[in-house]
């Protein structure tokens, strides 16, 4: 038995454990949910919502035509290949009802990284927008896809929005290239033919696999982690229960009356268990933001919005405080603010309260884990620079090199254990064994320290930490000092080879003050940081690499990272 310093932290009320046999499945999670909701708003995109009632009708009717007329049987696995339109959890929801298995696909993927996907879920079939059909059609012969379906940004909405939509898409914008793919059947044709159906769901036991959701792709070659119904309906339960019951009472989440801002893509595992399922969960009007990255027109949907919730990364939370007008919204129906997916900056959140009068939560997790695994309780005051407690049924541990727990305050390899944790890489039993240790736990690559109270906080990616002459440094360190000069917008560090010192730091900055200099950089470095965690070069750049989540892609730097720094500037 480890001991638990976090359990003495917890907010009163908030329960040490959850009982994740409250649902048997995915689908009845949601069914219980849709009848208990069902003239509530589900859904809302591009000025069109779906009612519980309706989500779960239009799912049944896809889940039908899975069944019936594709012919996919029990266990066969589905892309939903879908940026953030109604059409995406209606595709989600439908390929679980028909007990088949959810394969989230990154809409942006190269033909490349599409194939590796299909090809290795053994994906039966796709749910795919029209925009990206042109990818899809260039690997058409080098997968083993029965079916195709395609669908059309305007195809759920209200008509004849629907119709100026998709003309609009196709003939304006020009956003559809030109594609052939034969005999694909569309959204609505199929909604129309399961209708003719009668459901038959089929049996479901927690512990079969629900989503095959890949990562490790900008490390190496992605791969599915097994995510279960127990998984999802697990990390739900402990989610809820830490986001209600953790929360003052001014700010505590009521059941059918929140809205909830879904920017992060729902192919995400942070979007698809925080934003879809918690939410499914309270009864909550999910609001899906299509293009995030059009931040002047992300704000124009704010405004006109009681949202009381909204998640995200740094690099949403930071652009939006950097866009016009983001200021001026009301903000008095807020509640919680949660971040994940990457660090939030102490800079980033003490303005978002600033701003916004909410504080910025932040919490942890990753794929393997469903994904969420600590989150600061929603009593926090202000930036606190922890990850939080680990929520309710979640074991963490800090763990050496050789498996051995250390001690609070002392810096190692955070480890997991709890009805969240996956239960393994598709096909992959090498992977599999790698990232969980004899006694069960998984490793996940994070170094952390534990406090005396139970608060963790992630010092850095392990494959991230920069070696220099000896010395460990930290790249989360060097950000978070560049991120509070006035003069910087974004920033990443990254270790260069070095023939000296082994690694050198090298810092790729966007300006926001376009007088910033590499001088005032490194002076400003030299004031807040010990001599060898002193960058040695410094780019200006006019962006930088990110995930379609915001992560800055520290990969692609590090791999950039010998051009231009044959002259040092420290």
């Amino acid at each position: 038995m480890i001991e638990k310093p976090w359990l003495k932290s917890y907010p009163a009320g908030t329960p040490v454990d959850i009982d994740d046999r409250v649902y048997a499945s995915l689908p009845a999670f949601f069914e219980q949910n849709a009848r208990r909701y069902a003239s509530l708003p589900a859904f809302a995109n591009l000025g069109t919502r779906l009612s519980f009632a309706e989500a779960e009708e239009q799912s049944r009717y896809l889940a039908n035509f899975l069944q019936h007329e594709l012919g996919l049987k029990k266990g066969e696995r589905v892309a939903v290949m879908l940026p953030n339109i109604l059409q995406n959890p209606l595709a989600i929801l439908a390929v679980l009802r028909a007990g088949l298995i959810v394969v989230n696909t990154n809409p942006l993927y190269t033909a490349r990284e599409l194939e590796h996907q299909l090809n290795d879920s053994g994906a039966a079939a796709i749910i795919i927008l029209e925009n990206f059909g042109h990818v899809l059609a260039a690997i058409l012969d080098k997968v083993k896809l029965k079916a195709v379906i395609t669908t059309a940004l305007g195809d759920r909405l209200a008509f004849p929005k629907s119709l100026l939509v998709n003309w609009a898409v196709r003939h304006i914008k020009k956003k559809v290239p030109p594609f052939h793919i034969p005999d694909t059947i569309s959204f609505n044709r199929a909604l129309t033919l399961g209708r003719r159906h009668l459901f038959a769901p089929p049996p479901i036991a927690a512990d079969e696999t629900a989503f095959l959701q890949y990562t490790g792709g900008t490390t190496g070659i992605a791969k599915g982690a097994m995510l279960s119904h127990r998984n999802l309906i697990a990390n739900t339960l402990q989610s809820v229960d830490w986001i209600v019951h953790t929360a003052p009472e001014t700010r505590r989440l009521i059941p059918g009356r929140e809205i909830v801002i879904t920017a992060l893509p729902l192919y995400h595992i942070f979007a698809l268990t925080v934003n879809l399922l918690c939410f499914i969960e309270l009864g909550g009007l999910i609001y899906l933001i299509t293009n995030p990255r059009d931040l002047k027109g992300f704000v124009k949907e704010l405004k006109s919005t009681r949202f009381t919730v909204i998640t995200g990364v740094n690099t949403l939370f930071n652009g939006l405080l950097h866009t016009p007008g983001f200021d001026k919204i009301d903000f008095s129906s807020l509640k919680l603010t949660l971040g994940g997916g990457m660090a939030v900056q102490e800079t980033v959140a003490n303005r978002w309260q600033e701003v916004t009068g909410c504080p910025l939560v932040e919490g942890y997790g990753l794929t393997e884990a469903s994904p969420v695994v600590t989150v600061n309780p929603v009593t926090l005051t202000g930036f606190n620079g922890s990850i939080g407690l680990p929520l309710p049924s979640t074991d963490c541990s800090i763990q050496d090199e050789e498996g051995h727990l250390l001690a609070p305050g002392e810096i190692g390899e955070l480890c997991v254990k709890g009805p969240q944790v996956m239960q393994g890489y598709w096909q992959r039993p090498d992977e599999t064994a790698r990232v969980f240790t004899p006694d069960g736990w998984l490793k996940t690559g994070d170094i952390a320290r534990m406090d005396e109270k139970g608060f963790i906080y992630i010092v850095d990616r392990k494959k991230d930490m920069i070696l220099v002459s000896g010395f460990n440094v930290y790249p989360n360190e060097i950000e978070a000092v560049l991120a509070a000069h006035p003069g910087v917008a974004e920033c990443a560090a990254v270790g260069v080879a070095d023939e000296k010192t082994g690694e050198a730091v090298k810092v790729f900055i966007v300006k926001r003050d376009e007088n910033l200099d590499k001088h005032a950089v490194l002076q400003y470095c030299r004031m807040n940081l010990t001599p060898y965690k002193l960058p040695k070069y410094v780019e200006f750049k006019e962006s930088l690499p990110k995930t379609n989540v915001g992560k800055i892609l520290r990969r692609e730097l590090r791999a950039a990272g010998t051009a231009g720094i044959s002259t040092p500037e420290a």
